[in-house]
């Protein structure tokens, strides 16, 4: 099949190429550039075309995509949306179907990862809480972030590599870019198609499985903590089973106090009043959670803490010389003297109790801490205590901030679908907005940037055309053809869509379109058809990995929360991925008249 010394070294280095992408030798990146300094050495590409991708506007495309994905994560507006959206959640399919439609019309418009990384938390809590295991939600959020960001151009890295390597190829000179719905037709059927899968069939074929996340929260750290029923809230006048209190997640009700008179006997028929002060003992990240829940509960420790604009979760413990061993909390006067507000108290091996006020400091104590920006001058030289951790922050922005950002990117979107201006320019100047206007720190954006994933789509690229120069790609594109052509051009389809489907799952996904791109758009040129209907093809058969954890990111993050096996996404996603196949290949052979 290959005649001459380029063609026989490219094709031995796209094998190796995916032997070391499933085997992770040396990791993507370093995979791609070992492979583009091959071809370079070789003479196959020239040093333009080894660093051409790197111009791509496509990149710059992701990378402020991925920025502004994880501002928006970062201001608190998505999570403050799915408590809106999750509060009338009962049961286990009403939340499935709510969480799957949600997340797979965000991802469309958005980075899915940072959406599943939010989710994952209140996946965890509400399936707890409702006694369901988390591996009945978890893969099905993932799935729902896939499916969505298949929908349009700019819901998944994928989709804009692809048309980064449509503005880069030589193949077809006048070949069109991709408009950002161009994907939507097929996308958002499948979204329904997958939803309704999951909801009929998928949901059986989950396992059900002990949550790690549960036994580590076992193991953990457990706090006293105190709070105090909200006057005029829900929780006046309800027991405490009916108001949620007796098996909540990393919490256990120890004691209640009311009119400084502790009740003896805490059953779950015991019946709430306004100011009630409740004594739990919990986990960490729990007692994180209650600072900006809407449960009716306060903690009674935080006051005005609540309206600072930027405070954070913190672990301090008490030093063996410290001045306040045998101080009560509230003798100690932490707030003013370091503003911050004890919120919880651990003391290892030992059981305490009483109100979190009253309670005497011990050297070695851990405390959890609402700490606010001067905490860290203010504490720079004590030896009254050490450091730990900050668990968490919390920032407050104005409206008009949250109303920038989530307005600014509608808009961006809005006006590069309707084509008035290229997403570039409109996320450019959006980015400067925001940057102006001290929505996100200039520092803080060459450290949320990706480089590695920068690296690895222009170096795809360069691969692109190194197949391409070699003959390569039209070898393979002529073999497939060979193949396949006798059946007809849905069969041709069919072949790309299955190897391109398998690359993606056992490799990467930027991997698959690296390889098959050039053979697709060869095949087309071929076989005289329209081009973007085989682009569209390669896309979605990457970017629809749902059938192992390592075919995409979101699928990684859910794959050890969820005590997952390999056997599992394989058992869920396979009759998801022949159904997506089928609507995808006939979808694209209607639209296209291909039939």
């Amino acid at each position: 099949m290959f005649e001459h010394f380029e063609s026989i070294l490219v094709f031995v280095v796209l094998i190796f190429m995916m032997v070391s992408l499933y085997r992770e030798w040396v990791g993507p990146a370093l995979t791609f550039m070992l492979a583009v300094v091959v071809f370079g050495l070789a003479g196959i590409l020239t040093p333009s075309e080894m660093l051409k991708g790197f111009a791509n506007q496509q990149i710059a495309v992701i990378l402020m995509l991925l920025l502004i994905g994880d501002t928006i994560r970062k201001t608190g507006v998505l999570e403050n949306f799915f408590n809106w959206i999750f509060v009338k959640a009962k049961s286990y399919n009403g939340f499935l179907w709510r969480m799957m439609s949600v997340v797979s019309v965000l991802s469309a418009f958005m980075n899915n990862t940072p959406l599943v990384a939010i989710l994952m938390p209140y996946v965890h809590t509400w399936s707890k809480k409702n006694n369901f295991s988390p591996s009945k939600l978890l893969i099905p959020l993932s799935y729902a972030a896939i499916l969505g960001g298949c929908a349009t151009l700019i819901g998944t890295s994928t989709n804009l590599i692809v048309n980064g390597m449509i503005i880069d190829q030589t193949i077809v000179p006048d070949m069109r870019e991709l408009h950002i719905f161009d994907y939507s037709l097929i996308g958002f059927v499948m979204i329904v198609l997958g939803i309704l899968y999951m909801m009929l069939l998928g949901k059986h074929l989950l396992p059900d499985r002990r949550d790690v996340m549960s036994s580590f929260n076992n193991r953990h750290r457990k706090y006293l903590v105190e709070a105090e029923v909200i006057p005029g809230r829900k929780l006046n006048g309800k027991t405490i089973e009916e108001a949620g209190l007796r098996n909540l997640e990393g919490l256990f009700l120890a004691e209640i106090y009311r009119d400084e008179q502790k009740l003896t006997a805490v059953g779950p028929k015991t019946v709430l009043r306004d100011n009630d002060v409740l004594i739990f003992a919990g986990a960490t990240e729990t007692i994180a959670d209650m600072v900006k829940s809407d449960t009716g509960l306060r903690l009674t420790q935080v006051g005005m803490f609540s309206h600072k604009k930027h405070t954070a979760i913190r672990e301090i413990v008490i030093s063996h010389n410290s001045s306040l061993i045998g101080k009560t909390i509230k003798e100690a006067k932490f707030r003013g003297k370091y503003d911050a507000a004890i919120i919880a108290v651990h003391r290892n091996g030992q059981r305490i109790s009483g109100k979190l006020g009253a309670i005497e400091l011990e050297a070695g104590d851990v405390l959890l801490l609402l700490a606010g920006e001067d905490f860290a001058a203010r504490s720079s030289d004590t030896m009254d205590f050490y450091p730990i951790t900050k668990v968490r922050d919390f920032k407050k922005q104005p409206a008009w901030k949250n109303i920038t950002l989530i307005g600014g990117t509608a808009l961006a979107i809005l006006l590069s679908a309707l084509g008035f201006v290229k997403l570039f320019i409109a996320l450019l100047v959006l980015l400067i907005i925001i940057t102006i206007t001290k929505i996100i720190n200039p520092k803080d954006i060459a450290k949320s940037l990706d480089y590695n994933l920068a690296a690895i789509i222009a170096l795809a690229l360069a691969i692109g055309t190194a197949m391409v120069k070699s003959g390569v790609a039209e070898a393979i594109a002529n073999f497939f053809i060979t193949q396949l052509q006798p059946f007809g051009v849905i069969s041709l389809m069919f072949g790309i869509y299955i190897v391109t489907a398998f690359l993606s799952a056992y490799i990467t996904n930027k991997a698959a379109v690296a390889i098959i791109f050039p053979i697709a758009i060869t095949i087309a040129v071929d076989l005289g058809v329209n081009p973007i209907a085989f682009v569209l093809l390669v896309s979605f058969a990457a970017a629809a990995s749902f059938l192992t954890p390592v075919g995409y990111q979101t699928n990684l993050m859910v794959y050890g929360p969820g005590s997952y096996s390999f056997k599992d996404f394989f058992k869920v996603g396979l009759p998801l991925t022949i159904l997506y196949m089928f609507v995808t290949v006939y979808g694209l052979a209607f639209i296209y008249q291909l039939f």
